[in-house]
């Protein structure tokens, strides 16, 4: 894609409402725009990322044997009333009314919807263990949106929900979600924490999959001696100077949540009437569990944490980043668009600064905007004997002969 053809607005500044650093990073970038308070729109810089984020997302629900369905967010009163909810959530319920004057709600989660159509469809042990979920947009009334993408009222979440015939089937499961989560984040360039929580209204406990960093909200109790992590609401106050397990000190630090799973027992199957035959032939309630990521949230988290914003330098990870490199010519354009063209050939997604403007604008430019590896072509590469090389992810610089471009960037 030439820079000249595509939508991509930066600015020097963040405005002064922007109140972190991955709001004034988006707003900075063009990548995202601010609607209202707490609702984003992502442009195509933004978008690219997003996808590539769903992707990673996508394989690894995949991998553990979630099968991709898509519900709605209009969400009928009726629905909600079977588990007691739709009053019960009214803090952060959005509601409307139909054309018949029956109310309804913009989903804020979806445990009623995916309860429903199992119902309809699943009856025997035979159809258990199942594993559904979705990347969809949710609703939620938040009393004061902050942070940028980190908490809003509308955003994308992937949320899964699995259906079991017993306790250990869903174990199993369970910790097989929590490896693929782990393993998910580390695609994306983030070392997480899996912190025991509070399980709120449906279980005993949850696990979130919290990141180590200064905005965190949440004071995370780490135990280096028998490798624990708790969040502090469940940390008794009379335990907060020593673990209760193995007397180590608690070490506390900020963590930001990225995610989070939890039991979800038969609650919803008893609220809602859910019942399967067992192999003995007897009726049963499915034990269930609720898996869910905000991927919005999760590219502000990746701004707060690889935007360094004393030198106006992003880094994406590797597999995040929106082009595999950035091209970028400074008044050799001729020769540019030849490796343009020879890099388009072989399957390499490459952004070209084509514009007329300083190479100290294009620069900048290429450093907020985040491809971890840049291709500089100008009188002075040429002269040394090709093209400039910078690869960020090998954190190397290098005067490259210009037929080994494609071939250096395919590896």
């Amino acid at each position: 894609m030439k820079f000249t053809n595509y939508f991509i607005k930066t600015r020097k500044t963040a405005s002064k409402d922007q109140d972190s650093k991955n709001a004034r990073y988006f707003y900075r970038s063009g990548m995202v725009d601010k609607h209202m308070a707490g609702i984003y729109a992502l442009l195509p810089l933004g978008l690219k990322v997003y996808r590539k984020i769903e992707s990673i997302v996508r394989e690894e629900m995949n991998a553990v044997n979630g099968q991709e369905i898509l519900m709605n967010v209009l969400q009928p009163q009726a629905l909600w009333e079977e588990t007691g909810r739709f009053t019960k959530m009214d803090e952060i319920f959005y509601k409307t009314q139909g054309r018949s004057g029956k109310e309804l709600g913009l989903a804020p989660t979806h445990e009623e919807q995916v309860v429903d159509i199992a119902r309809k469809y699943i009856d025997s042990y035979k159809d258990l263990p199942l594993s559904l979920y979705q990347i969809q947009v949710k609703f939620r009334n938040e009393a004061r949106a902050k942070s940028g993408l980190l908490r809003g009222r509308e955003f994308i979440m992937k949320d899964m929900y699995s259906f079991h015939l017993n306790v250990t089937d869903f174990d199993h499961y369970y910790e097989r979600v929590k490896q693929a989560y782990i393993k998910m984040f580390a695609r994306m360039g983030l070392e997480v924490m899996v912190v025991k929580a509070s399980g709120g209204a449906f279980s005993e406990f949850s696990d979130e999959f919290q990141l180590a960093i200064e905005i965190g909200e949440d004071d995370v109790y780490v135990c280096d001696g028998c490798a624990r992590s708790l969040n502090k609401e469940i940390v008794a106050e009379g335990d907060r100077e020593r673990c209760d397990f193995c007397q180590s000190e608690w070490r506390i630090v900020k963590g930001v949540e990225v995610g989070n799973i939890f039991p979800l027992g038969d609650k919803f199957a008893r609220d809602m009437n859910f019942t399967v035959l067992n192999e003995n032939g007897a009726s049963i309630y499915p034990i269930m569990g609720c898996y869910g990521i905000g991927l919005g949230r999760l590219m502000g988290v990746l701004a707060e944490k690889y935007f360094n914003e004393e030198t106006g330098k992003m880094t994406w990870p590797k597999e995040l980043a929106p082009f595999d490199c950035q091209l970028i010519s400074i008044d050799k354009n001729e020769e540019a668009q030849k490796i343009y063209d020879e890099l388009n050939k072989v399957g390499i997604d490459v952004l070209y600064d084509d514009r007329e403007v300083s190479a100290g604008a294009k620069l900048a430019d290429a450093d907020l905007i985040g491809c971890g590896r840049k291709i500089i072509i100008s009188k002075k590469s040429l002269a040394a004997g090709g093209a400039e090389w910078m690869d960020n992810y090998a954190d190397e610089a290098k005067i490259i002969k210009i037929d080994l471009l494609p071939g250096l960037m395919l590896k």
